[in-house]
This record gives C-alpha cells, sequence and structure tokens, in this order.
C-alpha cells in the first residue's frame, strides 16, 4: 500500500504557459537558474514539456508556486526583463501577500533615467509612497535603510521638474555634527558638509546623469545643501526633500515645515531607528509624525524591511535587529 506522504508526493499541479513555450526560457532563467530558485524557496519540484509546466509537492506549496509562476509571466508579458532579484523580490512580495499584482506595480513607471531605465515602484509600500507624492504637498515616509525613501522622492522631484510642475528642486539633510566635530575638518564650509550631502548627489547622478546634475546646479534649478541654510527662506514652486530627518531638532522641523511658499511640495524622509542625536534631544521627526498625524493633508507613509531593495542580505540584516530591538 502506498502511504499517503509518497502519494502526496506524485500530487502535482499544471500550470500552461499563456504564451505558449517562447516565455519558458526567459521564465526558468540561464541554465534553469530561476527554476532551481523557485524550486528552492518554495519547496516543490517543477519541470516543463512544451508550453506544460508541471509543479509537484504539497497542496499549499503547489498553489502557490502557481501564483508566483503566473505573476512572473505577466510580467514578462509586459515586457520586463526577468533577473534572479527579479524572482526573489516576486516571492518576497507575494508571501507578504498573495493579492499584489506585479505587473501593475513595474508598469507604473515614474521616471526614465539618463540610462533609459524606467524607475517603478518595487512593494505594495512604495506604490502607495508614489501615489503619496503624487497627491499631497507634504509626505513623510520613514522605515529601514534601502527601501527607497529617498531614491523615489529624487525620482519624483525630477518628474515633477520635467512636468513643469515645479520650477527647481531643494535637497537638505541635516548636519548631525555642525555644531561640534564639522568645525575640525579641513577645507570650506562647503567642503565641511559635503560628506552629509554625497548621498544625494549619489541618487540625483544615478537618476539625471553627472553631466545633466551639474547644469541642474550651475542654472540653479538645482540646489543641495544643510538644513542650516534653509533658516529665512520662503521655498517659491519647488519640489523640496528632507532626507535623515531622523537627525532634526524639533526647532529645525518646523523651521523646515515652515519654508513651504506657494505651489511648493516636500517630502520629509527618515528611518527612526537610526537616530544619531545627543541624548536626551528628541527627534524633530517622531515629534512631527505625532503632533501632525490629525491633519489629512498630510501624508505618512510607513515602509519595511519587505521594500528593500538593496542586496539581499540586507532585507535580512535589518529584520534581524528589529528582533534585536522587538526583543529589548
Amino acid at each position: 500500500m502506498t502511504s499517503d506522504k509518497n502519494l502526496q508526493k506524485r500530487e502535482v499541479t499544471t500550470f500552461v504557459l499563456p504564451e505558449g513555450s517562447v516565455l519558458l526560457l526567459p521564465l526558468f532563467g540561464p541554465q534553469d537558474v530561476h527554476r532551481r530558485l523557485l524550486e528552492r524557496e518554495l519547496d516543490v519540484r517543477i519541470s516543463a514539456r512544451g508550453s506544460e509546466i508541471t509543479v509537484q509537492g504539497r497542496p499549499d506549496a503547489r498553489a502557490f508556486a502557481v501564483r508566483v509562476l503566473d505573476e512572473l509571466c505577466k510580467l514578462l508579458r509586459g515586457g520586463a526583463p526577468l533577473f534572479v532579484k527579479d524572482v526573489e523580490r516576486s516571492i518576497a512580495l507575494l508571501r507578504e501577500d498573495e493579492s499584489v499584482r506585479l505587473d501593475e506595480l513595474h508598469g507604473q513607471s515614474i521616471l526614465t533615467t539618463n540610462d533609459l531605465r524606467q524607475i517603478t515602484p518595487k512593494s505594495q509600500n512604495q506604490k502607495a509612497y508614489l501615489d503619496a507624492m503624487a497627491q499631497s504637498d507634504l509626505v513623510f515616509a520613514t522605515g529601514p535603510a534601502g527601501t527607497g525613501k529617498t531614491y523615489l522622492a529624487m525620482a519624483a522631484a525630477v518628474a515633477a521638474l520635467k512636468r513643469h510642475e515645479v520650477k527647481r528642486i531643494v535637497l537638505t539633510r541635516p548636519a548631525v555634527e555642525a555644531g561640534e566635530r564639522l568645525g575640525f575638518l579641513p577645507g570650506s564650509l562647503v567642503e565641511k558638509v559635503n560628506p552629509y550631502l554625497r548621498p544625494l548627489y549619489d541618487a540625483l547622478f544615478d537618476l539625471v546623469g553627472m553631466e545633466q546634475a551639474l547644469k541642474l546646479t550651475e542654472d540653479q534649478v538645482l540646489e543641495v545643501a544643510p538644513l542650516a541654510f534653509m533658516r529665512g527662506r520662503t521655498l517659491n514652486a519647488s519640489f523640496v526633500i528632507l532626507d535623515e530627518a531622523q537627525n532634526t531638532t524639533k526647532e529645525q522641523m518646523k523651521m523646515f515645515l515652515t519654508r513651504l511658499g506657494p505651489s511648493s511640495r516636500a517630502v520629509v524622509t527618515g528611518d527612526l531607528s537610526q537616530v544619531d542625536l545627543p541624548g536626551g534631544v528628541e527627534s524633530g521627526l517622531r515629534h512631527a509624525l505625532h503632533l501632525l498625524s490629525s491633519i489629512e493633508a498630510i501624508r505618512m507613509i510607513r515602509l519595511t524591511p519587505i521594500d528593500v531593495v538593496r542586496h539581499p542580505l540586507v532585507q535580512a540584516i535589518v529584520r534581524a535587529y528589529d528582533a534585536e530591538e522587538a526583543g529589548r
């Protein structure tokens, strides 16, 4: 008599490729690297004959594998190239929420970069973030490193500039050590604060290219400056991004938020797990999130480890630190 366990192992689900066998090679990947990844991550066996894919494993594993295969096929039918990182991210997103439509995420391109890449949301939270920036004049985005907080804000700013919705982009960050060790660094004031602003330049160069970024700076269409330089100004028709806002004081945050003039919008980003302020000083970001939470016109987006788009290890590292913090 065959045991139930052995019978279950032989149970299969058939998935028919919607475009025939033409999708099989990009779906399985070069040398079947995608197929092997799917088998390992989903605990199933996958084989193909023509346009018919057979999935073998537990009933729940088979059902989820078919869901993943279906979403990956939709991406391929939409013309998106498929890489290992895309397969890994697709599995993670669908595990988090099986109702996710990956083709809808990839179909929402907000900007074409200098090297012709399409900037699209990689998760439901990132999509909500982009929607919030399109609909609201003030958006707060919090979450761990690598979730696209700054990069997507920069992309939205460049897109708004290209559509002539704003006349300039202003990027700013607090220089936490400005009153202490910064003064001992060599060079001019600009050279002293440059290390704090470098991540903003890196994102900008990636989006529009170094030559275009320098031209925008020379034409005063783009300004990158430490937060202290914002005092006393009114920013009209501008897209303003305050990065690393967890390191602002309450006074600095109030100063920044009251700089907005007509036809301007602002995005405030930060990671509340990485506050570098001196002990006893409350984060202006944490205070603002609580104080302004009842204002409907202000959108607040919370990104999570599932939204991390850096190296896959970053997501695991973020989760490990979060677990340790929760244990305390």
